[in-house]
């Protein structure tokens, strides 16, 4: 049993909250949420030890194994595998003291070892490892992979996978769902309902709360209250005790006007001065009534975009792929003003090379593409938050935009200070660096810059990472009334079901209409024999014994095994990733080979300074093609 009693926690000058008390018993699933700045990460930090109270008391019985996911990407030679495996501390235990026995010659200690590996588990764990990381996403070919190779998307999956290794006793998990895609989403979520230690889950995702957590904690106003239910319970709770303390608080400004207007009309009357001195001991007894107080909320929608022609852009009979290799073909498809179109399909299958093909990124590589002259798309993927320049300010980074698109003149500095409040960033906030922004307001800020370019089809994919809940139903609302066409691939299933109106389904290289609903998806899922499905037995801490699971249908599993070769987002992010890099790079290298031409070798320094960095470009730029070389190669031989 965890127990908060009285207690305070600050960041700098603000008071994250105070007066929090809280007990958790063992088995508890607790979702905490609140929205972005809160607080619910550092309540964790507290929790597990990593920060102390500013006042009250924290009490731990005994002593317990609390694990969470690590926020730092693993740079580590070993592979997949390995490093999921070393998640299970009692088990690398073992095997170091049974190393330290056979180094010693110590037969009989060795042996009794071996006891204690087998009570452990120790002879399935690379099993478990493998069926934890093939859960979350990994290809087959991934898993023998070093983790310093992949993706920072894919390596954060394997810090989730290592989590999950480890005999908890409490499990922390902070934003889980963001660098997994529907189907790991759906087997995370098997997976964590079975499990059987305690469990403290933040989250923005409803549905995922929704179908986990049995108690919620809700961080608002400098407050801790918690509340029995999930989700969906404690909004409608919530809801109630709002209205509850609005009528409270108006009957006590009622008596407190009953009680001034008897003092202020017999305070002169001796004979009244008891009963004056009884309300006025009244009126410093009563306790002021809270008034719930409602936060600035966000208030924006997509502007009407200059034209809308019909159709967007088709696809006809068009294909598309890297090098040789084709990822979808023969699709013909047309997006039209007012369609709302979910993108389905497991990992690997190539939703984003779709989006891609749709957007114009990705030219066919047979069959047409035709765009209307007047497409206008706007993109919205972490690729778009992670190319804001870090230096930047909020306005400066929207101006850059408007100016790009050549509308400056329509939006003088208050239309863009006020376009800017809309999303949050509110008086001297325009002038912080993107630097300061946490991820979500990151995420907003590129919102609000998307919105400014007016398109009329909206690619987004994955939008809600890192947006609150808030945020979220401020997305939903504007993408609800927007006139374009939306195509979305997300995690989110409250999104999916609220927005999008049909679902196309990416597998076995073609697109086809899904007729049913997300429900029905998984278990389409389930039939294809998607790990979504099936996820590992967790392990609590003080389980004796790994029970094995019962071998797969072999041919099931070599045609899994097949598909999920075909999982190749993290090669293809880096790859886009590197063409960024490339293009920056090459612009800063022409403009130093005109200067190298015109340099005046007089001063020296200069010319040095020039020079060497001409130098590390060139360098720099090798290295880089060179990668993207052997990525292309890798995706082109993926089927060999």
């Amino acid at each position: 049993m965890l127990e908060l009693r009285d207690l305070r926690l600050r960041r700098g000058a603000q008071v994250l909250f105070d007066k929090a008390n809280l007990t958790i018993f063992r088995g508890d699933k607790i979702g905490i949420v609140g929205r972005n700045g809160c607080g619910k990460s550092s309540l964790l930090a507290l929790l597990r030890g990593d920060l102390g109270a500013d006042g009250g008391e924290y009490s731990v019985p005994g002593k317990l194994n609390f694990v969470s996911v690590s926020q730092e990407l693993p740079h580590t030679e070993s592979t997949v595998l390995e490093y999921v495996r070393s998640g299970d501390s009692r088990l690398m235990a073992i095997e170091a003291a049974m190393e330290k026995a056979r180094a010693a010659d110590d037969g009989m200690k060795e042996a009794e070892l071996l006891g204690d590996y087998d009570l452990a588990g120790g002879y399935t764990a690379a099993a478990r490892a493998a069926e934890l990381a093939d859960g979350l996403g990994f290809a087959p070919t991934d898993i023998e992979r070093p983790v310093k190779q992949l993706s920072g998307g894919l390596q954060m999956r394997a810090n989730m996978a290592r989590a999950l290794m480890s005999r908890a006793d409490v499990l922390m998990l902070d934003e889980p769902t963001n660098h997994l895609d529907l189907d790991a989403v759906l087997w995370l979520e098997g997976w964590l309902q079975r499990f059987q230690g305690t469990l403290l889950l933040v989250s923005h995702d409803r549905e995922f709360l929704d179908d986990i957590v049995g108690r919620i904690v809700n961080l608002e106003s400098g407050q801790l209250t918690h509340w029995t239910g999930n989700y969906t319970d404690f909004q409608r709770q919530h809801a109630a005790s709002i209205q509850q303390s609005a009528a409270m608080a108006a009957r006590q400004q009622r008596e407190v006007a009953r009680l001034h207007s008897f003092i202020d009309r017999f305070r002169a009357q001796a004979s009244k001065a008891r009963q004056v001195q009884s309300r006025i001991k009244a009126l410093g007894k009563l306790e002021t009534i809270a008034t719930y107080q409602e936060l600035e909320g966000f208030e924006w929608e997509f502007a009407a975009a200059n034209k809308l022609p019909q159709p967007l852009v088709t696809l006809d009979r068009a294909s598309a792929g890297y090098g040789e290799r084709i990822v979808v073909e023969g699709v013909n498809r047309s997006v039209n003003p007012g369609e709302r179109i979910g993108i389905l399909g497991r990992n690997g299958a190539g939703k984003s090379t779709l989006m891609k093909l749709i957007s114009g990124a990705l030219p066919p590589s047979g069959g047409d593409r035709v765009a209307s002259p007047d497409l206008i798309v706007g993109n919205f993927a972490q690729l778009e938050v992670d190319r804001l320049d870090a230096r930047d300010t909020a306005l400066l980074a929207l101006t850059r935009r408007v100016d790009e698109i050549g509308v400056r003149s329509q939006w003088d500095e208050q239309r863009r200070r006020s376009h800017l409040g809309n999303f949050g960033f509110r008086g001297d906030r325009v002038f912080e660096p993107v630097v300061n922004f946490s991820g979500g307001e990151r995420a907003r800020l590129a919102l609000a810059v998307l919105v400014a370019e007016r398109p009329n089809l909206l690619l987004l994919d994955e939008p809600t990472n890192h947006l609150d809940f808030e945020m979220r139903h401020s997305l939903i609302t504007a993408l609800q009334e927007f006139a374009g066409a939306v195509i979305v691939v997300s995690h989110d299933r409250g999104l999916l079901r609220s927005v999008c109106d049909q679902f196309w389904l990416v597998t076995d290289g073609a697109v086809r209409d899904f007729d049913g609903d997300l429900d029905e998806y998984a278990t389409w899922l389930e039939k294809r024999g998607s790990s979504a499905s099936t996820p590992v037995a967790p392990e609590a801490r003080n389980n004796q014994q790994t029970k094995p699971r019962e071998d797969r249908d072999k041919r099931e599993k070599r045609k899994r095994g097949a598909e999920a070769r075909k999982d190749l987002a993290p090669r293809k992010q880096e790859i886009r990733t590197i063409e960024a890099s490339l293009a920056k790079l090459s612009q800063e290298r022409e403009k130093l080979d005109k200067e190298v031409e015109a340099l005046d070798y007089t001063d020296a320094a200069h010319a040095r300074k020039v020079t060497e960095r001409h130098a590390t470009l060139k360098r720099e730029i090798e290295q880089l093609e060179t990668r993207w070389l052997e990525l292309s190669e890798r995706l082109e031989s993926q089927d060999g």
